[in-house]
């Protein structure tokens, strides 16, 4: 079996210093990224997608198979399209599916079945994971798809904010109907629906608080 060539690989070090300023003025960065769903229409250059899909494609994956397929919708009437097919589940969801627990969780949120902004922020980026490929007429697996596709999205979400853009997480559940509006193959798969874009002059957020380090971490000295 063929192995790939190995080269070498040179990583930038700096003195411990530095690196405690750096890791704390990396946390105080990430901890200004919000989820948002009140976008600008304000249209993204293409090149600036193109790049942040670049980045999450840095993600490691399972055997190198980078099991992921991007899709950039910028399309107004497929937007629409997709909001449409998203509220019809959401509000299936909303009026039936979801358990009581699930709403009084969500309830402090405010969020509800209807989903604007599916077709005011410029562009949709439709992430589906691919379970396996077709090589030469026959089916070979990916390996540890699910983690490797979500490490992926979290490399596109710094990415997009890093750019100066905000973005949602957005998973209408069931998703089947992504796979049909893009006509995408049998093996892939949608994973997250990200709407992307500027911020809306006055975007709201609720004040949440994310968890202390005592509450996610235990360290083993």
């Amino acid at each position: 079996m063929n192995q790939y060539p190995f080269i070498n690989y040179l990583k930038e070090t700096y003195p411990e210093a530095e690196v405690v300023k750096r890791a704390l003025d990396h946390f105080d960065y990430y901890n200004k990224r919000r989820t948002v769903r009140d976008f600008s229409d304000k249209e993204i250059p293409m090149e600036v997608l193109e790049n942040i899909i670049k980045s999450a494609s840095t993600a490691p994956s399972g055997a190198n198979k980078q099991p992921w397929t991007f899709c950039i919708v910028t399309n107004t009437e497929l937007k629409k399209q997709i909001r449409e097919a998203a509220e019809k589940e959401e509000y299936e969801s909303y009026n039936g599916r979801m358990t009581p627990e699930w709403l009084e969780d969500l309830a402090p949120l405010g969020t509800d079945w209807q989903k604007p902004f599916l077709e005011t922020a410029p562009a949709l980026i439709i992430v589906f994971k691919r379970s396996y490929e077709i090589v030469n007429g026959k089916k070979k697996n990916n390996y540890y798809v699910t983690e490797s596709v979500g490490l992926a999205c979290g490399f596109l979400l710094e990415a997009i904010h890093y750019c100066g853009l905000v973005a949602l997480t957005h998973t209408p559940s069931p998703m089947n109907f992504l796979s049909k509006l893009l006509n995408r193959p049998e093996n892939e798969k949608p994973f997250l629906l990200i709407p992307v874009g500027y911020p809306a002059e006055n975007t709201m957020v609720p004040d949440i608080k994310r968890k202390t380090l005592t509450d996610i971490a235990v360290f083993y000295k």
